[in-house]
């Protein structure tokens, strides 16, 4: 299993050099990814229920992914999540190639359909199109990363008669995730996805999903390119020995931690402190990673 730590981007580090020293001492305590959260924009004024305030400050995910890009070495860099339907994917197709260039092979691209119909509406975008837009983006993108005369007809994008170079350092393509726990969601991570991503979810949640995505494989076809489906979790309190071995059990291969662990759904996007987060990685290294080194092997 390996170690991730989310909102790289947002909160403390929507501040450049917060960004740059946390992803510097995350690299050096052994994680291996880090995570942007995505929106464009917020509701104003913050809905009931609604866990960010308008003023929480977010850097573009490929902005962000960039500057770290040129500031690390190792790291994996990913994007959790984009909200795709929002994004064109020709213009996308060429950002989050150049990042994978720029950072030689270190891309994982996260992508989701989002639920903020304010964020929709802003953007002129139906909300009700968003698993149309969803499916006709992914083959955009695979199209421009892969094909030696990029082809798609959609829906929304079409391609032809066209090139984009310079491609993905990974091939055939940068990783890319797909977050989401609906029926929908689950399904597209099996058809089209080399992972799929659960944001704050418990172990009995993830075993839910984890039949299901069982389930769905058994009723869609998986290309066998793809490979085994990786599965990554940003898991919620409580945080403990007893459930670090309950998502191994269920096979989720990458644990993404908030920067304040213990976080309760209300508090999970609030900044937390620059000391704090690298107290909290600390802490995170020296309770866990031991543990998941032993019972992987690696």
């Amino acid at each position: 299993m390996k170690l991730g730590l989310f909102a790289i981007n947002y909160g403390t580090c929507a501040d450049p050099e917060a960004a740059i020293e946390i992803a510097r001492y995350a690299e050096s305590a052994g994680f291996e990814s880090v995570w942007t959260g995505e929106h464009v924009v917020l509701p104003s004024p913050q809905p009931a229920g609604f866990s960010m305030a308008p003023t929480l400050p977010f850097l573009d995910t490929t902005v962000a992914l960039s500057l770290l890009a040129t500031h690390t070495t190792t790291l994996k860099l990913a994007s959790g999540i984009i909200i795709l339907p929002l994004r064109h994917p020709v213009l996308l197709a060429k950002e989050l190639a150049s990042i994978d260039v720029v950072s030689n092979g270190r891309l994982i691209v996260g992508v989701g359909a989002g639920y903020v119909g304010e964020e929709f509406a802003a953007f002129g975008v139906p909300i009700a199109e968003r698993n149309q837009r969803m499916d006709d983006s992914i083959g955009a993108l695979r199209a421009l990363w892969t094909m030696q005369r990029p082809h798609h007809q959609g829906q929304f994008v079409s391609i032809d008669g066209i090139d984009a170079h310079p491609r993905p350092v990974q091939r055939p393509g940068p990783p890319i995730v797909v977050g989401g726990e609906s029926r929908t969601a689950l399904r597209r991570a099996i058809t089209t996805a080399d992972g799929w991503y659960g944001f704050y979810l418990d172990p009995p949640t993830v075993r839910k999903v984890v039949d299901s995505l069982r389930r769905l494989a058994d009723e869609h076809v998986r290309p066998a390119e793809l490979g085994p489906l990786e599965i990554t979790v940003t898991p919620s309190p409580p945080i403990d020995r007893d459930t670090i071995e309950q998502y191994q059990e269920l096979g989720v291969e990458r644990l993404v931690f908030l920067p304040q662990p213990d976080a309760g759904p209300d508090e999970r996007h609030r900044p937390v402190p620059l000391e704090q987060i690298k107290r909290n990685l600390d802490t995170v290294e020296r309770e866990f990673a031991p543990l998941l080194t032993a019972q992987t092997g690696s």
